[in-house]
């Protein structure tokens, strides 16, 4: 039987990453093996281009990535001309953006603020203030704060009050979406568009059709997982679960983290072939 060609597309803070420790050593034999089966690790993620350029590094990942919630996916430059070369190409990086401005957004905020909503985006906060919030390093949290498209921000008003911030929102062509740690303000798109659109390039790269495996453990993950070929849920550090509709191509984690990460992969690929 001929295996599928597997793209890989995973949520990183509570899914690659651990929820409390960042840590995604936990996941390495799962990606030493994708290395060496040629599967593509797409990250998708709330995270700015900064903060997973530096992910990236240090993982050797030099795969396309999806940036703020699916705000704008990112290709290495050559990537699909010279994939499997030596990886030694010339010219710049494509970026292809699904969203208006982030200044929009902060302009936006500015006016729901002033009619007395309470919250704290990453606009207000120094690198320090959100590096002590998020269990982050200084230079870490400043690279979050490089945003292109999003604001995330950390609601200080009441129940009632997010209601009528979110329809405030909803008014003015924006989203609130929750995160692993953050409410994310956004525009009409989502994890799922960006996806789609590299599942796109990698057919028309290959010659043949492909199989999306996506990864994700936060309400912000579903129209991801739910879009994907299989979707994995990984148990989040938070009590409740995310559950989708679709039972027939879902798989469910017993482990959080990078360690249910490693063996729902390492299950797939055997399941698959590789």
């Amino acid at each position: 039987m001929t295996r599928p060609r597997l793209i890989i597309f995973t949520d990183l803070d509570g899914t690659l990453l651990d929820h409390d420790t960042y840590d995604w050593t936990p996941a390495r034999p799962a990606l030493e093996k994708l290395r060496q089966s040629q599967v593509p690790v797409v990250l998708n993620s709330s995270k700015t281009a900064a903060e997973l350029n530096a992910l990236r590094s240090e993982m050797g990942n030099t795969d396309p990535y999806i940036v703020e919630n699916g705000a704008a996916a990112v290709i290495p430059a050559g990537y699909f001309a010279h994939k499997g070369g030596d990886g030694v190409d010339e010219g710049e990086d494509e970026t292809v953006s699904f969203a208006a401005p982030r200044s929009e957004i902060l302009a936006v905020l500015a006016e729901l603020r002033a009619q007395g909503y309470v919250f704290d985006g990453f606009e207000d906060m120094t690198a320090e203030q959100l590096a002590e919030y998020a269990d982050l390093t200084p230079s870490v949290a400043a690279l979050a704060k490089q945003r292109l498209a999003t604001e995330p921000l950390v609601w200080r008003g009441n129940g009632i009050d997010m209601s009528g911030f979110r329809q405030a929102l909803e008014e003015r062509g924006l989203r609130l979406v929750k995160g692993g740690r953050f409410q994310h303000v956004m525009g009409p798109y989502d994890k799922a568009q960006a996806m789609r659109y590299l599942t796109r390039r990698y057919q028309e790269f290959y010659g043949e059709p492909v199989t999306s495996v996506a990864l994700g453990d936060s309400p912000n993950d579903r129209q991801m997982l739910e879009a994907a070929d299989i979707g994995v849920v990984i148990r989040a550090a938070a009590p409740e679960r995310l559950m989708l509709s679709d039972q027939d191509n879902v798989m469910y984690s017993d482990r959080k983290g990078p360690q249910g990460w490693n063996e729902c992969v390492l299950t797939i690929l055997a399941g698959k072939g590789y």
